[in-house]
Order: C-alpha cells, then structure tokens, then sequence
C-alpha cells in the first residue's frame, strides 16, 4: 500500500523501538532528513544497518539511539573517521554498541538474499581477510556440486529502510538517479519502506 505522508508522521508510523534498520543510499541520495527525524522522534535500542555508515550514522550513535550496528565500512572520505562511533565501540559512550563488520561484497550479497526471500547469500569472499575471526556471522560451506569452499551470511532483513530518490508519481514508482548503491535491494529486503523525494 502506497502512502503519502509528511516524513514526521511517516517515520513515526513505520520506525519502531528496537527495530533493524537500514538508512541507504550515497552522496545526494542518503536519506538525511529522515536519519534527523529519526534522532528527533528519539528511538531507542535501534539495529542500524547501512553499507557505508557516514555523518547520519555517527549523529544517531551520539545520541545514543543505537545498540547495533552492521555496516561494512565505518567512516566518510570527506571527514575521516566517525568519532562518536568510535567513542561507542572503544569506551562505551554514549553507550556500548554492538559491532557486526561485513565487506562491501558481504553486505550487498545479503540485501540481495534479503531481497529473494533467501535465508543466506553465498559467494566467492573473505579468502584471506579477517574478518571472520571477529563476525561468527561469516561462515564457510562447501559447495555440494563442485567442492568449491564459499562464504555464507545471513541474509539482511530490516524492518524498515529509508531512501533518498529525487521523484515519486501518486502510484509509487520512484525514480532514483545518479550513483545506485543498494537501495533497490535494502528496501525489496525490507518488511516497510519509507522512500523520501524531492518532487
């Protein structure tokens, strides 16, 4: 069902305590508005889920509304570093956090599984990273057709995922333009959508 709402009464209605969450997009499609609506509303014990966690991200965990984060690169080129993330994995403040760090590969290969109603993606990944030794999420199988060791993640499932677009019609088509990320998949992934435009 398509509804066109004012982004305080849409983030209320489909953002929740305690939710999964994702916030996608790059550049001019990060969905600012909603991630400072988000932190105005003043949820709590959110899941934020995001590739590139950026600002948006490094604002909601200074303020305290995240207990989780799954991400696969934690930082902004522009900036550098996101001090309150940092601040929350390293000494506890605002408040601790939990910490699930993927790759690029990862993460788009588990919105895609999300987005096929897959319970796992599996691909060609992790050889030689480590970043298995600290996510027990990255597992190893074997494929039964060909011996092939892969990786496995769980499929990425939010509750709601916001995006950016610059056009939307009275039907719901969406028209997003310039550098797609992984929006399409994080909200076909996703059990309620909240797509915010310019027109």
């Amino acid at each position: 069902m398509v509804k066109f709402l004012p982004l305080k009464e849409a983030v209320a209605e489909n953002l929740h305590d305690g939710d999964a969450v994702a916030f996608e997009g790059f550049t001019h499609l990060i969905p600012t508005a909603a991630a400072h609506e988000a932190i105005r509303q003043g949820f709590r014990d959110l899941t934020l889920i995001r590739m590139t966690p950026d600002l948006i991200y490094d604002q909601m965990i200074g303020m305290g509304i995240a207990k989780k984060i799954v991400f696969s690169y934690l930082g902004n080129p522009g900036v550098g570093l996101l001090r309150r993330a940092r601040d929350a994995i390293e000494n506890g403040f605002p408040r601790a956090i939990e910490v699930e760090e993927h790759s690029h590969a990862g993460m788009a290969n588990a919105y895609e599984a999300g987005a096929a109603g897959l319970p796992c993606a599996v691909f060609r990944g992790y050889r030689g990273a480590g970043l298995a030794a600290v996510n027990p999420n990255i597992k190893s199988i074997t494929c039964p057709f060909t011996g092939e060791v892969l990786a496995a993640v769980p499929a990425i499932r939010p509750d709601v995922t916001f995006i950016h677009a610059q056009k939307a019609d009275r039907k719901g088509n969406v028209l997003v333009e310039g550098i797609i990320g992984i929006q399409k998949e994080a909200v076909l992934a996703a059990k309620r959508a909240v797509v915010t435009v310019e027109e």
